[in-house]
Formats: C-alpha cells, structure tokens, sequence
C-alpha cells in the first residue's frame, strides 16, 4: 500500500491509500476515533451489488453499528432530496457528530455524501472510497462537496475536508470502458495543467492504461495524486491557484447541462479542453501542433473532441450561469503552455464563440 499525506499549513489533514484491496480500511478504522461507533455507508444502486457487503463486513469487525443508504446511480439524484432523505436515515438510527459517514463510489457519491457530513449537526466525519477512475484521480482528493441545485452543476456546496481516502484499484476492473475514458478527461488535464512529461507520459503508456495494467494504473493514479494535492495544499478554498483544475470545465460543465447529462463528466470536460485550447491557440500560447496532439491523446482515451446537436450560442449563453462568474466576468482557464495553465478574466464572447466552435 502506498501513503500519500494531505497537508494544510504544514500539518497532515489526513493521507490517501492506494492499495489493491478494502483490507487495509480495517486497520485505519480500529485505530481511530470511530472504533466503536456508528458507521453509515453510502453508495449508489450500481456499487452497491458490487462492494457493500465487503465494506460493510470490514467496518463490522470496528464499528458499533453499521447501516447503509443505497440511492439511484447518477447524476440525476444528485439534489438536495436525497440529501434529505440520508437525513432522515441519519436522524432515525440516531447518529452524532462522533460517527461516521463512508462514501463509496464515483463522484457524485462522494460530493453528496461529503456535503450531508459537512450539513448534518453542522459537521460529522467522514471518508472516501472512491470506485471509478475519476474520483480517485480527482473528485474525492481536496474536500470540495456539493449537490445540483435544478438544472445549475454544483450550485450548493460547502469546503470538508475527509478524514481518509482509501483507493482500492482494483475497483476500476469493473468499470465499463465509457466509465473509464471518461476519468481520464482529469487524469490528462492534470499532465495538461502542471506537469508536460507526465503528459507526454500518459500518451506513450496508452495501451498499457486501457489495458487495465496494474503497475500503469498504480504510477498514474499516484502521479495524478500528486498533482491534485501539490494543487490543493496551496490552494484549499479555491481563492487563486486551485482555480487551474477548473481546465476545460465552465464550457464542459455548459455542455453537460444542456446535453441533460447524457454524456458523461469527463466526456464534457474533454470537449471543454478543446474549447479552451483553441482560444489558447489564438492567444499564440501554444502551437497549432501542440493543439493536434492534445486531441490526438484525447482520442486514443476514447474521448470526444466534439460534441453534437448543440448551438455555440446555447452553450455561451450557459457559461454566464456558471458558478466559477467573478463579478459579471468568467473565469477562463487557457494553457499558457503545455503543463502551464493561467487563469484569464479577459476572455471575450467573440473568442468564447470560436472557442466553441472548434468542439462541435
């Protein structure tokens, strides 16, 4: 198992666990405060089949007392009346702010279940188990937590920090391939924004990635890791520099609104980086060529370059309501290089429009 320290002002907040099993959840359980108390596992109708019985044995041999709150997988659920509803579980089995809540799965079970822990009694622990890809290379690590407010992505949130990620990898053998493909949208936006050998990296191992190989998996996963929280130690409420992991993001986060979620994150954020490189090409930061071989890596993850049955207007017109607006103006993100991001308030509509264009 390998140990990766999460930091804030130079004192450990809590460590990420890339192992190959949950055996290790054990261990951290009985040495810690929630040895002996109440323990609520929360996950999605598609997890739940797969891992709950095996995490809710493990947290048995530590907990008090464990219950489970299974809701319907996606994006859909993710609003304020599921929250309610775990709630209720949590009001009813009599949980309080010494216990613990365990989301285990994908994205949306971690921002959920992060946003009821920072919610409920003003604040209850909890930990990630992160299942796919993209939680385990992103969403899970630097305590942003949130829900969908109507048709707006993440409009209620709140900053809680977890007291544990553990990754087990072997979890990602069971995710289909669109699944897959879609985490690798914030595993190269990571080599994209702050590292270009990590980058050129990901594109030469390729084959080896899809293919699932333990040892590929296990060096990027650490290596996006880094990068995430490099990112967010200096950075934990997103008042300057954390702003960069939002790369691709306000016009993919547009994207995946208007398209009623039907595609998945990563393949709007994909499609956002396209939008954004482009303008960044425009600006004369990086190179024609450069733009050729962000979509040709992008395209042998599976992932689009375009989306379809979309209007540049539509989809301009959604970036105002996005929630990273600073003063009437957008907070673009662009490559100033590649492995070099800059935010940039100055980007206009006409760019935002060819921007646009070049992903649809």
């Amino acid at each position: 198992m390998k140990v990766i320290p999460i930091s804030k002002d130079g004192q450990k907040i809590y460590d990420i666990y890339l192992d190959d099993s949950f055996d290790g959840l054990l261990t951290f359980l009985k040495g810690s405060p929630y040895s002996g108390r109440r323990v609520c596992v929360v996950t999605d109708s598609q997890v739940a089949p797969l891992y709950l019985d095996a995490v809710e044995a493990i947290c048995a041999q530590a907990a008090g007392k464990v219950v489970h709150f299974v809701f319907e997988a996606g994006e859909a659920s993710k609003h304020l009346d599921t929250i309610q509803d775990l709630y209720t579980l949590l009001i009813n089995e009599q949980f309080d702010r010494n216990d613990l809540l365990i989301a285990l799965g994908g994205g949306v079970t971690g921002d959920m279940t992060g946003y009821a822990a920072a919610t409920y009694l003003r604040g209850i622990a909890f930990i990630q188990i992160p299942t796919t890809l993209l939680a385990q290379c992103d969403s899970s690590i630097g305590g942003k937590t949130g829900v969908d407010f109507r048709q707006y992505k993440n409009m209620v949130g709140a900053f809680w920090q977890p007291k544990l990620v553990y990754m087990n990898l072997n979890t990602l053998r069971t995710l289909d391939e669109r699944q897959f493909s879609s985490g690798m949208a914030e595993v190269i936006k990571h080599g994209l924004i702050r590292d270009k050998a990590y980058y050129e990296w990901l594109g030469a191992n390729a084959k080896a990635i899809m293919a699932g190989e333990y040892e590929a998996l296990e060096t990027m996963i650490e290596r996006s890791c880094q990068i995430k929280r490099a990112v967010v130690e200096n950075d934990p409420l997103e008042k300057g520099e954390r702003a960069l992991l939002n790369f691709g993001h306000t016009v993919g986060h547009s994207i995946e609104k208007l398209k009623d979620f039907s595609m998945l994150h990563g393949e709007c954020v994909a499609a956002g980086m396209i939008a954004a490189a482009a303008i960044s090409v425009s600006r004369g930061f990086i190179s024609p060529e450069d733009f050729a071989d962000m979509k040709k890596t992008l395209l042998s993850f599976g992932l689009p370059c375009q989306v379809k049955e979309l209007s540049p207007e539509a989809i301009l017109r959604a970036t105002k309501l996005d929630k990273k607006m600073d003063g009437g103006k957008i907070r673009f993100i662009l490559l100033k290089k590649i492995g070099e991001a800059v935010m940039d308030r100055t980007v206009t509509d006409e760019e935002l429009m060819k921007g646009i264009g070049a992903c649809l």
